[in-house]
């Protein structure tokens, strides 16, 4: 009688220890410190040398090994990456049955668990499955020196054990995916708040031109659509505002607008910008990025600059927008995303591929659509519009009262070719509203350059087309610095563009270097 009032006193106190374990880990929701505290508590009521979990990855289908800790001080172990067919842990999570093995010798049906565990000195394992009412999570591991140290009549108990770590993890995991979700949901929010802080062109497609009109039928042709569309154009001819309208006039118009300049990402960088990283994929990366691509997903994605992507990072493009998956750089982790590509470019993509600068596949897939913008100085019709436009809104903003634009002032900015396109004109609007100190639209002529803007005279009586006039100042400006085309003091930054921008404009004219 007093060997079973023991015996029930030991179990009475066991149940008790483990109902203590259980309130003890059932607080933690970050998997770091639930780890830290299982190997903590569970000592208390089961013996063990070396305590693991093993965890399923749906993404990968592989067991992930962490080892939670032991009783002599070794150094933290690595995650380790197991196919389920050859782990126990493996069998244990497809079957739901638990597994008992007295000494090494019955862990030969496994040779790669043999192998890591043989300069340990282990004989007895015991595998139990991790499940709650809602899904399998993997395998809970007993580990002892002690040969035979497990034995069949103790697997309630220890499931029991098994039972209370499996909520602890599930609710760890539970909340490690809301606070990933509320992260990225935090990121997206802060986008867009910028995004509503940033000018979008001022928020209209402003203009008359029969061109741009054929372009807006494009758009609502196409925004209904997930096709890709690539727009084509100059710098400064309004891409962006482009590709707005394009997903505010899809189905996707309410969810993220994302953008992303490639010219303007240093290259090591760009990468980690469109796909995220994992924390310590490289040097400098101390907590885990996540990418455009996955901030964009159910919305759109605009990438503007797309030529100036490298050729290395290009298949990587190339694949998400095929299959719509791709990993975090230093992840492993397969991410699916919904995301509908907007790009644009200033460049000559076809040439581009002639010189092996950009790939074939790659520019087919992204080139499902196009659309041209016409630069500025081929819809001069709408010049008067847009200036109006600009004068109006940067008056209203800076409190100022503009009431009149005088004609010669109309004709000069008609009649300048605009290599910077609308947004040069935006800026010398804004410039001439600050400078203009009574009702009257003052624009400093210094602006813009006389040789290429007759102001007394129409075109027509001159003979002289826009074409020409262009041609004359990207001449001028080739001379005054001997043919050099790049640099801070080249032809291009003097014009106010790309050097890019400014080679295709000399081919398109017919303009080279004389002997």
């Amino acid at each position: 009688m007093a060997d079973w009032d023991r015996q029930n006193a030991a179990t009475e106190q066991r149940y008790r220890a483990l109902l203590a374990v259980s309130q003890a880990i059932a607080s933690h929701r970050e998997l770091a410190t639930l780890f830290h505290e299982l190997a903590s508590q569970l000592v208390q009521v089961v013996r063990y040398d070396y305590l693991s979990l093993v965890l399923h990855d749906a993404t990968s289908d592989l067991m992930r090994l962490h080892v939670l800790g032991s009783r002599q001080a070794v150094a933290p172990q690595p995650v380790i990456e197991l196919n389920p067919k050859d782990d126990p842990a493996g069998q244990v999570w497809r079957t739901q049955q638990p597994l008992i093995t007295a000494n090494l010798a019955e862990l030969k049906r496994w040779p790669q668990l043999l192998e890591r565990v043989q300069p340990y000195g282990l004989e007895s394992f015991c595998w139990l499955p991790l499940t709650t009412a809602r899904r399998r999570l993997g395998a809970l591991v007993f580990i002892a020196a002690q040969p035979a140290a497990y034995s069949p009549g103790e697997l309630p108990f220890l499931q029991l054990v098994a039972n209370q770590v499996a909520v602890a993890v599930e609710n760890a995991l539970a909340f490690e995916e809301i606070e990933g979700l509320r992260d990225k949901l935090a990121k997206e929010k802060a986008y867009l708040e910028e995004e509503v802080r940033t000018e979008h062109d001022f928020g209209d497609i402003v203009g008359e031109n029969a061109t741009l009109k054929a372009i807006l039928k494009q758009v609502e042709t196409v925004a209904p659509t997930d096709s890709a569309v690539l727009i084509h154009g100059e710098t400064g001819t309004g891409k962006e505002l482009i590709a707005r309208a394009v997903h505010d006039l899809s189905p996707r118009s309410g969810r993220t607008f994302m953008k992303l300049n490639c010219a303007a990402i240093p290259t090591g960088l760009l990468e980690s910008e469109l796909f995220g990283h994992e924390k310590g994929a490289f040097t400098g990366a101390i907590s885990q990025k996540i990418g455009r691509f996955e901030l964009a997903h159910q919305g759109t994605l605009f990438l503007d600059e797309v030529g100036d992507i490298p050729l290395e990072l290009q298949p990587k493009l190339l694949r998400v927008l095929q299959e719509q998956e791709f990993e975090r750089l230093g992840g492993v982790k397969t991410i699916r995303v919904n995301v509908r590509l907007v790009a644009a470019t200033n460049r000559d993509l076809r040439e581009m591929i002639a010189e092996g600068q950009f790939r074939r596949d790659l520019y087919y897939r992204l080139n499902v659509f196009p659309i041209c913008l016409p630069p500025l100085r081929e819809r001069t019709d709408d010049i008067p519009r847009l200036v109006r436009h600009f004068t109006q809104l940067f008056a209203r903003r800076m409190g100022r009262r503009i009431e009149t634009i005088p004609t010669s002032v109309m004709k000069a900015l008609v009649h300048y070719p605009w290599p910077g396109n609308v947004r040069e004109l935006q800026n010398v609007i804004e410039r001439a509203v600050i400078l203009s100190p009574g009702p009257e639209l003052q624009v400093p002529m210094s602006d813009l350059p006389p040789a290429e803007m007759p102001i007394e005279a129409e075109p027509a009586a001159t003979g002289v087309t826009l074409t020409d006039a262009e041609r004359e100042h990207i001449l001028r400006a080739l001379h005054s610095t001997n043919w050099v085309l790049g640099g801070p003091d080249g032809a291009a930054a003097r014009l106010g563009m790309k050097r890019s921008t400014l080679h295709w404009k000399m081919k398109k004219l017919g303009i080279s270097r004389p002997e």
